[in-house]
């Protein structure tokens, strides 16, 4: 089995220095698992998705990474260093 703690979840770059927990269904929602992501890529998903469309996802990042808005963030994120911060819009 492939070891995915040292990886983002959603853009799937090695984490760096820094990674957030991210809820794959809000706990607003009654969602109590996280998986680590980079800080800019968890400030994406929350940019792009309401709480209630994140629960409608049930858990799916391979659903939210299907998103055109969000695709195109992963693909321009992909030649970053782990730690690369920028603002998001």
């Amino acid at each position: 089995m492939e070891n995915t703690t040292n990886i983002c979840r959603l853009c799937g770059r090695a984490l760096g220095d820094r990674s957030e927990a991210h809820h794959v269904v809000p706990k607003s929602k009654g969602g109590r698992q996280t998986v680590l992501l980079h800080p800019i890529c968890h400030r994406k998903i929350h940019r792009v998705f309401t709480n209630k469309q994140l629960a409608d996802f049930a858990g799916d990042l391979d659903a939210l990474k299907t998103h055109p808005e969000i695709a195109a963030f992963i693909k321009w994120l992909q030649r970053k260093p782990p730690d690369f911060h920028a603002p998001t819009r």
